[in-house]
């Protein structure tokens, strides 16, 4: 298995990539505003799934056959992309056809469902995968066994991280949650951000 001074070089490495801002962390801060904190912790909880979605599809060769194939990961990246445009606009939508009053939360169990499949759907997670943990490894030992070993690491401390974004996202929405109109606001910002999120990942490209 890894030796101990390349295990403390990983852990470092993932703790560095898990606070460092990206998509994953935006997302969060997006439901948290838009839905509140009970709606940001299933968020971030579904990505963690998401993400078990890939350290295991890593692990078994499926992750590597997706990348190898332009047309599949265009497929898997288009697939990801419209879903994050959808929800955005739904969100959207959602907030601008009702008072601020009005304005109906997500709920728990879809947040969760949904962040599953930004997750699962999102073909750059799987390339974060594929090029940042197996420098990590042993080849003279099970390959796979420490893939999903350093795999699950990496997502309990990118779901950690999240959970952090969470709370403070909460507080935030919390402390302004008094103004006029601001849930709607933040339901908007909220779209807007899922659509960009889905922008991104729509122009993103297969790594050669």
């Amino acid at each position: 298995m890894v030796g101990l001074q390349t295990f403390l070089l990983f852990l470092a490495a993932a703790l560095l990539v898990a606070i460092t801002p990206g998509p994953g962390i935006f997302y969060i801060v997006a439901r948290t505003l838009a839905g509140g904190r009970k709606e940001g912790l299933a968020s971030s909880m579904g990505l963690g799934l998401g993400g078990l979605v890939h350290v295991f599809g890593g692990a078994l060769g499926v992750s590597a056959l997706i990348m190898a194939s332009a047309e599949a990961f265009t497929v898997l990246k288009i697939a990801g992309a419209a879903y994050l445009i959808w929800l955005g606009l739904k969100t959207w939508r959602e907030a601008c056809i009702v008072e601020p009053s009005e304005v109906r939360t997500t709920g728990v169990r879809r947040a969760l469902r949904e962040g599953i499949v930004v997750e699962a759907l999102n073909p750059k997670t799987a390339a974060f995968f594929l090029a940042f943990i197996p420098q990590f490894v042993d080849p003279a030992a099970n390959v796979a066994a420490q893939l999903v070993v350093l795999g699950l690491i990496s997502v309990v401390l990118n779901t950690s991280v999240d959970l952090i974004v969470t709370h403070w996202a909460a507080r935030a929405r919390d402390g302004l949650a008094k103004r006029p109109s601001f849930v709607a606001r933040t339901r908007q910002l909220s779209g807007a951000v899922m659509c960009g999120l889905g922008a991104t990942l729509l122009v993103a490209r297969r790594a050669s």
